[in-house]
């Protein structure tokens, strides 16, 4: 005959097993809710030939004495498919254009006057790719110009979390949390039938204190709505041609901020 004792010691483990086995169906639940919202996100951008928005981005920086340093700016999107591209920054150290028209990207330092052309003939994709790993100048929110950005934003993903709503500039929004290696990264999706991003934070968690950075997306437009017909650099101010290793400042991080034993 069982005890009463381990007749109760059998229901309490038979609980802890039954509601650990709920805990974890509700975040195997949650988890595919959090990508289901983030591959609609990137279904409705990869639809979308034409997009422009307004952005405002801030950068921090981490001293040798631990100091975090916050760098702001703001500029403006605007994306033709497949392979046209302007953005605009103006922050405390740049005020920067850039001018994609599927062959040549522009770069032009406003306030110096000069510019640098380099031939990339491809797709935005492709400049994405070439702007970041061959020339050292990533394009602003560029992980969201993408056509696959679910598998880019998705690799190495190691935890998801769905955070429930937040509210980004007046629009409510699904929060969405991801893990991966080297970083965190964050990003508030518009509910309802356009589900555009809202605002994107990346977190360095494998870099003394944490530095983030982070950009809130506004003026949200698609297709005719889309200003930029004429991806092409019009040299109207007769700014002087130059190498690109000679236009200084045109990064969100400037150049006496670089990375280095005392920075």
């Amino acid at each position: 005959m069982i005890r009463k004792n381990t007749r109760f010691t059998l229901s309490v483990a038979a609980f802890a097993l039954m509601s650990g086995l709920m805990a974890q169906a509700e975040a195997m639940a949650a988890e595919a809710e959090a990508k289901s919202l983030l591959k609609a996100m990137s279904d409705y951008l990869a639809s979308q030939k034409a997009i422009s928005f307004a952005y405002d981005s801030n950068l921090e920086v981490v001293t040798g004495d631990h100091q975090k340093l916050l760098l702001a700016s703001s500029g403006k999107i605007e994306l033709g498919r497949p392979d046209k591209l302007r953005a605009t920054r103006f922050g405390g150290f740049a005020n920067v254009e850039m001018v994609f028209d599927g062959n040549t990207v522009t770069l032009f330092g406003k306030d110096a006057n000069l510019y640098t052309q380099v031939e990339v003939p491809g797709t935005v994709e492709h400049l994405v790719d070439a702007m970041r790993d061959k020339l050292g100048k990533p394009v602003p929110g560029a992980d969201l110009l993408l056509p696959d950005a679910y598998d880019k934003l998705m690799e190495g993903v190691t935890d998801v979390k769905d955070l429930g709503s937040g509210v980004i500039g007046g629009v409510e929004c699904d929060h969405l949390a991801f893990r991966a290696k080297d970083v965190d990264w964050q990003i508030w999706i518009a509910q309802g039938e356009n589900p555009r991003p809202c605002r994107y934070v990346i977190t360095a968690s494998q870099v003394d204190r944490a530095p983030q950075y982070s950009i809130q997306i506004s003026d949200w437009k698609t297709g005719v709505d889309v200003v930029a017909q004429d991806y092409s650099f019009v040299n109207g101010t007769d700014a002087k041609k130059v190498d690109l290793k000679d236009l200084a400042d045109i990064d969100e991080l400037p150049d006496h901020l670089n990375m280095g034993d005392n920075k």
